[in-house]
């Protein structure tokens, strides 16, 4: 880090200067934008997210949600509960093992998939960043992301 990330004492860092809060500010303005977007959709971003892993495959197991979303079940189960309530998603104990829950999506639930289509150049717009530029700062987050979680084992 620069000088500026510390105070003029010289020992505590400062909140502009950190990387943690660049990230986190950014992330809460993400979402944000995806509120805005998602309000005619009726779906929360965490929803949204959920939703995601299962228009790419459907059928996943509560923990397999999970691992694409790095969630742990506790979280996941009070979030799935609401879609299933919103009719976007069924759960269903496994017939082969009763303690795994398989999420499958409804037909309201699937025909989201196409509004959510309709997103991406709105979303694009809200970053101001060109395709190139969005793709490369996705490619060196995901890296981040690996070290980081490497150095939290």
């Amino acid at each position: 880090m620069d000088t500026k990330t510390t105070s003029a004492a010289g020992q505590v860092p400062r909140l502009d200067g950190q990387l943690c809060f660049a990230l986190y500010s950014t992330s809460l303005a993400m979402s944000k934008v995806y509120r805005k977007l998602l309000r005619g959709m009726g779906l929360t971003y965490s929803q949204y997210l959920v939703m995601m892993v299962l228009w790419e495959r459907d059928e996943l197991t509560v923990s397999e949600v999970g691992e694409r979303l790095f969630l742990d079940s506790a979280t996941l189960t009070p979030l799935l509960k609401r879609m299933e309530l919103a009719n976007l998603i069924t759960r269903a104990r496994a017939a082969s093992d009763e303690r795994q829950v398989i999420i499958t999506l409804t037909p309201h639930g699937d025909s989201l998939r196409h509004e959510a289509a309709k997103l991406l150049p709105e979303l694009s717009k809200a970053t101001g960043c060109s395709l190139p530029q969005v793709l490369a700062m996705k490619d060196e987050l995901n890296a981040l992301r690996a070290n980081l979680m490497k150095a939290a084992e």
